[in-house]
């Protein structure tokens, strides 16, 4: 029998998304991106091989995550919380609570809602079973006798 899902696997696995997302870029100019940017900006220091190495742990992580997000909500479902979560700025732009001209709080919430899809996604199978009681499988193969 598996373990109960609970908000504190969810908030792992959000942690695990932010920081996934936010050490990828960020507007602090401390991130990959950045790091990447200053090895090219001066070519004579070169892309050595921890670089390479950090890159591809970052774009591993990213593969499970996507992988997860569409393999348990789709498309159409990664659409629509992007789209909630959307709407739900746009109502905090609306009461006062932020302010669209400010590019950096706007960047920080963006990629808040990229790494809250990513989360929502690669959770969403333990959600489900936990409100309906419906488990999701992989189909890994063919059954006995086939």
């Amino acid at each position: 029998m598996a373990r109960p899902f609970t908000s504190r696997n969810f908030a792992v696995r959000w942690a695990v998304a932010l920081a996934l997302v936010f050490g990828t870029f960020n507007p602090t100019g401390y991130s990959y991106y950045h790091w990447m940017a200053e090895k090219f900006a001066a070519p004579e220091s070169g892309v050595g091989p921890l670089e390479v190495v950090v890159g591809l742990a970052l774009l591993i992580a990213y593969i499970v995550y996507l992988r997860a997000t569409l393999r348990s909500i789709g498309r159409i479902g990664a659409l629509l919380v992007a789209a909630f979560l959307a709407a739900l700025v746009w109502l905090f732009v609306d009461l006062g609570l932020l302010d669209p001209a400010a590019a950096a709080p706007m960047t920080w919430v963006s990629l808040l809602v990229v790494a809250t899809v990513l989360a929502v996604g690669i959770s969403w199978s333990h959600i489900r079973r936990r409100i309906s009681g419906q488990l999701d499988t992989d189909d890994v193969g063919p059954g006995p006798g086939e």
